[in-house]
């Protein structure tokens, strides 16, 4: 890997004699990329100045629970650095693997804790009040990406907008993501995709959808938030799409502090810090498709793990589909 960085890097900035990559190691979070982290040092030619950058390598394994585009997430990242809210520094693509073995993006890497269940206590340990002040941050953070006008920049061309139509493109996307997938029926989940098609709602606007936001997508210091992480399942749609997944009722142990911040304060900082109106019917959709979109990536896992491309054992998504037939009796 440090070879194959070293000549991928050397062809992005042309000319350099010196650089050297250093303390190159592979990071253990992340379900879905390999995160490789290292330092890359060189002489910059035309001033003779030094240069060094702190960076991340997120590069396609062979099996995963997710098949995303790395070109896309370059796109999202580039379009969106210097914008609304903090977000990584995209540096470099190798869109095909033709350097890196498989597709790869490296960006700039950032200091900060990385913890799903910071807003229950977690690894900081942060006191309520300041948990309390995070969630608040984080449902900010969600309404300044949402209200952000995306059409005079380049995710206008990066990215394609379904209008009002977000709901039915993502059913769409999904119905053909868990039919690729599957290696077996799953009759519970297609009794889900009817309900969904049936109770598909119009999307009042679209916004720049994160996609996965969640406190285990942000890098934390001193209880503020640095940088938002995982853009690759970015896309524009419906923004009551990134409210169903952080209601989602599977996830609220991530998202909610009891007796502090609760659904509704949640939905309420979001409608005054947008407003956007919340239905309460469209967040039950999208909180169905929400836990859909995760039972079909369990299923990938499923597949990679059969086909011998990954070692982690997935299991098939028999709690998420009971909760499903729940949601939507």
């Amino acid at each position: 890997m440090e070879r194959l960085l070293h000549r991928f890097v050397a062809a992005q900035v042309p000319d350099v004699a010196d650089l050297r990559i250093d303390g190159l190691r592979r990071a253990s979070t992340g379900y879905s990329r390999e995160n490789w982290l290292f330092d890359a040092t060189w002489t910059d030619p035309p001033t003779g100045a030094p240069a060094h950058e702190r960076l991340i390598l997120r590069r396609d394994p062979v099996g995963s629970v997710l098949e995303t585009s790395r070109a896309q997430e370059y796109a999202v990242l580039r379009g969106l650095h210097g914008g609304p809210i903090p977000t990584p520094r995209a540096l470099w693509l190798d869109a095909t693997g033709e350097h890196l073995g498989r597709p790869a993006v490296v960006m700039e890497r950032y200091d900060g804790l990385c913890d799903p269940f910071v807003l229950e206590g977690g690894l900081s340990q942060l006191p309520p009040e300041r948990r309390l002040a995070l969630a608040r941050s984080g449902i900010e953070h969600l309404a300044r990406l949402h209200i952000h006008d995306w059409r005079p920049t380049s995710l206008a061309q990066a990215l394609p907008d379904p209008g009002s139509l977000g709901a039915v493109v993502a059913i769409a996307e999904w119905e053909t993501y868990l039919a690729r997938q599957a290696v077996e029926p799953h009759p519970e989940l297609v009794a889900v995709l009817c309900w969904l098609k049936r109770n598909a709602p119009e999307a009042q606007t679209t916004v720049i959808v994160h996609g996965d936001w969640k406190p285990g997508n942000w890098l934390v210091s001193d209880g503020e938030i640095v940088v938002t992480l995982d853009w690759e399942t970015a896309h524009l749609g419906d923004p009551l799409e990134d409210i169903g997944w952080v209601t989602n009722p599977l996830r609220q142990r991530e998202h909610l502090i009891p007796g502090l911040w609760e659904r509704a304060d949640l939905i309420a900082r979001y409608e005054a810090a947008t407003g956007f109106i919340v239905n309460e019917d469209a967040v039950r959709f999208w909180n169905v498709l929400a836990n859909f979109k995760l039972a079909a990536i369990v299923l990938t896992g499923v597949r990679s793990l059969v086909e011998g491309r990954a070692d982690r054992v997935w299991t098939a998504s028999r709690g998420i589909q009971r909760l499903l037939l729940q949601m939507i009796d």
